[in-house]
């Protein structure tokens, strides 16, 4: 199944409930762009790729909304949505890649607004094709750098719930898997919202693919001890010189990756790369409630004490000289960054 999909009968958009996995596998319908953007700021929908095409459809939304009784005043309404939209979470580039593409298709000329509104859902159903077809050719690159009988610590979650559909990082691992390859793989906690623990084990689950759990901490001590082959993690935006930005503890795993002599990757489609952006510290990183810190228990009692503050960034940046590779639909991606990105996006 997708992760998210046009139902075309209700003409909404309907998505899986990742606030509420793995206890229930359960999907929510979205008929407004301000309900879209609602998912994507609470996490209904997470995941870079997942969240871009989540916004084209709510532009077609926006679009059908839109009391608009001529193309200008629809092209008007549609601006207004896509700011709505564009402020869900400022980190991942998709979403604003997604943004433009669909306004792109708006400002073509148009006789009818019902013209318009059905180019936009054709363009928004491209979208969400083209990313699993993307992602099947990420994982297919990606798994050339696994052999048979790795260990990999992945960091989040990039599977199919992070996308349309096959993933990113976690999809290179599943393609491993599937060609027979004997893999086991640590899977990061990832907290405070734990999308490792949560979401990524689950996945793997589905898919019949060893793996143990760990906190975030203790990736250091795998490391060490020489039990970790390889590392793999996602991206929510490359900086043209090669800087990752990702789900907050990556930059730590990535140090003590590199400490330690173990190649990283992070795997990103050629829509999450930032070219405006010269490196990482131009990449706006969101902080999200503190709550999300705080609300932890211990022994059925609240584990902080009352009255404490937290800070709780949601993303890290990890610079280009701790990454192996960056492995794209384009292939593996490799130092010196700035100037192999600049080649593959100018072919895109």
């Amino acid at each position: 199944m997708r992760t998210l999909e046009w139902d075309s009968t209700a003409q909404r958009l309907k998505m899986i409930d990742q606030r509420i996995l793995p206890s229930k596998l359960e999907f929510i319908s979205l008929d407004t762009y301000q309900s879209v953007s609602q998912a994507i700021k609470d996490m209904a929908v997470r995941g870079a790729p997942a969240i871009g095409v989540s916004a084209a459809f709510g532009m077609v939304l926006a679009a059908q909304q839109s009391a608009a009784n001529d193309v200008e005043g629809m092209r008007k309404n549609l601006r207004q949505a896509a700011e709505v939209l564009g402020a869900s979470r400022p980190t991942a580039v998709n979403l604003s890649w997604a943004l433009k593409r669909m306004l792109g298709v708006a400002d073509l000329p148009f006789t009818s607004t019902q013209e318009l509104c059905a180019a936009l859902l054709d363009e928004a159903q491209h979208m969400a094709d083209d990313d699993v077809e993307l992602n099947r050719k990420m994982a297919a690159y990606g798994a050339a750098l696994i052999d048979d009988g790795d260990t990999i610590i992945h960091h989040c979650n990039t599977g199919a719930l992070a996308t349309v559909d096959w993933g990113t990082a976690l999809g290179v691992i599943r393609m491993a898997h599937e060609q027979g390859k004997h893999i086991h793989v640590l899977v990061d906690e990832t907290r405070p919202r734990l999308q490792g623990a949560r979401l990524t084990a689950w996945e793997l689950t589905q898919y019949g693919i060893p793996y143990d759990i760990i906190t975030d901490n203790a990736a250091g001590y795998f490391l060490r001890s020489g039990q970790v082959n390889k590392v793999f993690y996602g991206g929510d935006r490359v900086a043209r010189n090669g800087d990752v930005a990702n789900k907050i503890g990556s930059y730590m795993l990535a140090l003590a990756a590199n400490a330690n002599h173990v190649p990283v990757y992070s795997v990103v489609p050629t829509s999450t790369i930032d070219m405006e952006l010269a490196s990482g510290d131009e990449i706006p990183i969101e902080e999200r409630d503190q709550d999300e810190v705080l609300n932890i228990q211990f022994r059925n009692e609240p584990a902080t004490p009352q009255g404490a503050s937290a800070r709780n960034p949601a993303f890290d940046v990890t610079p280009h000289e701790l990454l192996s590779g960056l492995v794209t639909e384009k292939g593996v991606v490799y130092p010196p960054f700035e100037i192999q990105l600049a080649k593959i996006m100018q072919e895109s």
